[in-house]
């Protein structure tokens, strides 16, 4: 009989973005009802199916961990966190109830359904659950050594920048934003960890809240795409809830977490609904699908065109980057504007291994769909086509 080895022993090993959403949906939409759904993007290896039953086994003992109070304390430290969301947390359990869980020939099927602020936190725990459990099936020793030395060539590529010359006016700083794609709990600990010791002066933070803790890093996130989502199906005239979610985040942080995603509808769409007001009021723009250089240069025309000084704001780069890829757009974009850049996969799960595509998205919300329609072939995401042509119909470019 194999021995049972948790993939989750914290509550807090998520990412923050699932906790400063989590609070605003708190206080605005309690009663929200959604579903999430499990996506393999990519073919992986073997079927996932044949996980089944240990996906099952570890989200039972997920669902029976709680927030500790030390957990708890270090989360009230987080100034936008709110005492009575803090107090919801203590007495919060995760249920197994809301989960669905199926093999079905090749195919692994999840899906969360449920009050929403009951089911949003299973996301980024369950695709950590799958991809643990699906590379145990591989050689581990020569996989962490692979990854090791890539890691090593990483740090020493950020070393020869250092030495490469002058420095653009924004320094280059980079963040782990790779818990939902990591290869393991443990190596993505030790990824965090060493760059945390071999180049401060680069790597700033993680999404990841435990390590953030554990490390006494800061602790990165905003908005992900199911906040804006979200606001497709709360009473407000589809045209409009995209202001809607901005106006909302405004309310609940008051300057702090001033981070925009982007990319729900699309970077001109979502521009067109950015006006001089949240410009101003946000820190900067999240980019996650469609040619980085297009959208950064988009961007900054945006606030030339609102008179607004670049310098004064942020672009956050996140889609699938590498660090070449990285260091790239920041020789790019650095002059003109302070740039970020959040590194997932080829930071947690960079081993030698194929990785998996493997996504956990809201597609509906109080019984509607939701959608997203991406800069990027391959990532939108919807299971109701009536509705995703009513939503391309509804944000076509003004005039086509």
């Amino acid at each position: 009989m194999s021995t049972f080895i948790p993939v989750v022993r914290s509550l807090l090993d998520t990412d923050l973005y699932k906790f400063t959403m989590w609070q605003p949906f708190l206080h605005s939409f309690p009663g929200n009802h959604a579903v999430y759904r499990f996506v393999c993007r990519n073919r992986p290896g073997y079927p996932l199916a044949s996980l089944e039953r240990a996906v099952r086994e570890q989200l039972d003992h997920f669902c029976s961990l709680t927030f500790s109070e030390e957990e708890l304390e270090y989360l009230s430290t987080l100034r936008y966190l709110k005492p009575d969301f803090i107090d919801f947390l203590r007495i919060f359990r995760f249920q197994s109830r809301y989960l669905r869980i199926v093999g079905e020939g090749d195919q692994l099927t999840i899906e969360a359904r449920g009050p929403q602020i009951h089911v949003m936190g299973f996301e980024i725990h369950v695709l950590s659950i799958v991809n643990e459990l699906y590379f145990r099936a591989f050689d581990e020793r020569s996989a962490l050594e692979e990854g090791r030395k890539r890691l090593a060539r990483k740090i020493e590529r950020l070393r020869e920048f250092e030495r490469s010359g002058p420095a653009r006016r924004h320094p280059f700083l980079c963040f782990d934003f790779g818990t939902r794609r990591r290869f393991s709990r443990l190596w993505h600990e030790e990824v965090v960890a060493v760059l945390a010791r071999e180049v401060p002066q680069y790597f700033r933070g993680t999404s990841n809240v435990h390590l953030a803790k554990r490390y006494g890093l800061t602790a990165i996130g905003t908005m992900a795409h199911e906040y804006l989502q979200t606001f497709q199906a709360v009473g407000v005239q589809l045209r409009h809830f995209q202001r809607a979610a901005l106006e909302n985040w405004v309310h609940e942080y008051r300057g702090d977490l001033g981070v925009a995603l982007t990319d729900v509808v699309g970077m001109d769409a979502f521009l067109a609904d950015f006006d001089l007001y949240f410009a101003k009021l946000f820190d900067g723009l999240r980019h996650d699908s469609g040619d980085p250089v297009a959208w950064g240069e988009k961007a900054l025309a945006h606030y030339d065109r609102l008179r607004i000084d670049a310098h004064s704001k942020r672009l956050v780069f996140s889609d699938g980057l590498t660090l070449q890829k990285a260091l790239s757009l920041h020789e790019r974009f650095a002059g003109r504007v302070p740039c970020a850049f959040g590194i997932g996969t080829h930071l947690t799960n960079d081993l030698g291994i194929p990785p998996i595509d493997i996504v956990m998205k809201l597609s509906e919300c109080n019984g509607q769909p939701v959608a997203k329609l991406s800069d990027s072939p391959g990532k939108t995401l919807c299971d109701d086509e009536t509705f995703l042509a009513y939503l391309r119909q509804v944000f076509a470019p003004r005039g086509a």
